[in-house]
């Protein structure tokens, strides 16, 4: 009896102290998403609004199951205070700081995912950390992240049509990611790239390598099969589309994608994935997830819970903090930027064949002009100047630049730009066709054509409270008979000058 009651005894004294970090990770875990509400918020936007990112609204139900597949073993388990875990919570601090100076949507968000672990680890200790350390890597899933795959992806489509069509014997030309047979000419446009399927599939691989397979060698080739597999099928269907308006019409070819566009085509497609792969699933339902007894043999030695919590409590709260100390406030700028006067060219009101105008949201000023040279070559001008960079206020992010969002313009392919510049054709219906060399320059920084650079200097200007004004230099010219849009460029190029003067004059930092 005596013996019962002791181990009744111990087993609530347990349950106490998973009670104790249990509250203490629901304070911490609270005050992340108290603070940060608005990166939380914009983050559960994405998922219900995008459907690239649909399934992550599944990916914090999956992770509760997969916690709740382990309670019998993090029962038998001890949760102890562990201080280093605070590094890892220190490292999402400071990611989101970065995230947030840069102005980068997504490091914010995985910052946010690298805190909620590091305050599991160091609350509930190094030993539980490690019994829950799939869903703990899972939770990275939850992150919107792979847009900067839609572009490869695009060519990659565009390329797999392409054979497919040429082994079918329907004649195709291909440019970028248009491609011209008989009867169309098709665009293998984002939502055709195949990313979210990509995206999601990793997501589901992830899961399915963990839960059906126990070596490696078997996981990797299952991830690797499962996202070829992707990749090909969204090619096949592609070529599927075109090849049916060749056969019958574009109307007919649009029903048949509409039908089997979307996630009823990922539900096949994820179908012929685990049924390939059910015979080599070698991890039985009832094996266990791991054995409490090797990850904890003997009574845990831990620190202070209250001292750990706080220490995370003021982690937290340091990142916001030193950011709003640290921000310039921003210099007034001068005015619009004038237009330059370049030797050899004129200004021209000549109206071009397609209107365009590059999107940059919040911009302080924006202005546009068309040159023509004696040689009749003509091409456009569009300075553009923010006095600082904020949210909604940004140089390069997405849906900007050249072909904005709701433009009607389309990226197709890069061109040629100088090294510290970045080219790029684009594409409006009507087979209109533009090159675009863009320039970036921040402060006092050289130009650049990188968007990862402008990201860096933009996040060491807040930072280190310098000058944050900033402009973009965009010159374009179009794809018009017996002209090319690159020579005209190039040659504008020429005689302008020196890019970063002009951008020093046009934010008043010369």
């Amino acid at each position: 009896m005596s013996q019962l009651l002791a181990a009744a005894r111990a087993r609530d004294h347990q349950l106490t102290g998973w009670r104790e970090h249990l509250a203490a990770l629901a304070i911490v875990g609270f005050v992340i998403v108290a603070l940060f509400h608005r990166d939380v918020q914009a983050m559960v936007s994405i998922w219900w609004n995008a459907s690239t990112y649909g399934h992550c609204l599944f990916i914090p139900l999956l992770i509760a199951w997969l916690v709740q597949q382990r309670l019998p073993g993090l029962k038998q388990l001890e949760p102890v205070a562990w201080p280093p875990g605070l590094v890892w919570l220190a490292l999402g601090a400071l990611a989101w700081m970065l995230g947030a100076a840069a102005g980068v949507a997504v490091v914010r968000h995985g910052a946010l995912v690298l805190m909620m672990q590091g305050a599991v680890i160091a609350l509930l200790g190094r030993v539980v950390a490690r019994a829950l350390l799939f869903p703990l890597f899972y939770a990275f899933f939850m992150i919107p992240f792979g847009e900067e795959i839609v572009a490869p992806l695009q060519l990659v489509t565009a390329h797999i049509c392409m054979a497919l069509l040429a082994a079918a014997g329907v004649p195709a030309q291909m440019q970028g990611i248009f491609i011209t047979t008989p009867g169309g000419y098709f665009e293998v446009a984002e939502a055709c790239s195949g990313a979210k399927f990509v995206i999601a599939m990793t997501a589901y691989g992830m899961l399915v390598c963990n839960l059906c397979f126990s070596r490696w060698s078997r996981r990797v080739m299952f991830l690797a099969g499962a996202l070829c597999l992707s990749i090909l099928a969204n090619g096949v269907r592609a070529f599927a589309t075109i090849w049916l308006a060749e056969m019958t019409s574009i109307d007919a070819a649009a029903g048949f994608d509409h039908v089997v566009y979307g996630w009823v085509f990922f539900a096949v497609i994820m179908t012929v994935v685990m049924a390939a792969a059910w015979p080599f699933f070698d991890r039985k339902p009832g094996d266990p997830w791991f054995d409490p007894q090797r990850l904890q043999p003997q009574a845990p030695r831990g620190s202070k819970l209250a001292s750990i919590a706080l220490g995370a409590l003021a982690l937290i709260m340091a990142a916001p903090l030193w950011l709003a100390a640290s921000s310039a406030a921003g210099q007034p700028l001068l005015g619009a930027p004038a237009m330059p006067i370049v030797r050899g060219w004129t200004r021209s009101d000549t109206a071009p064949l397609t209107p365009w105008k590059p999107r940059f949201d919040g911009a302080d000023y924006q202005g546009m002009a068309r040159y023509r040279s004696a040689a009749g070559q003509v091409v456009d001008l569009a300075i553009i100047t923010y006095d600082r960079q904020e949210e909604g206020r940004e140089l390069v992010g997405f849906g900007q630049g050249a072909a904005g969002a709701n433009s009607g313009w389309t990226w197709t392919q890069p061109a040629p730009a100088p090294p510290y510049g970045r080219g790029e054709q684009i594409t409006a219906p009507g087979k209109a066709v533009r090159q675009v060399v863009s320039f970036y320059v921040v402060g006092e920084g050289e130009p650049t054509g990188s968007a990862h650079r402008v990201k860096l200097q933009t996040m060491a200007a807040r930072l280190l409270n310098r000058d944050q004004r900033a402009a973009a230099i965009l010159v374009s010219a179009e794809e018009r008979g017996g002209q090319s849009a690159g020579a005209a460029i190039a040659a504008f190029l020429r005689d302008m000058g020196n890019v970063k003067d002009l951008a020093e004059r046009s934010l008043g930092t010369s």
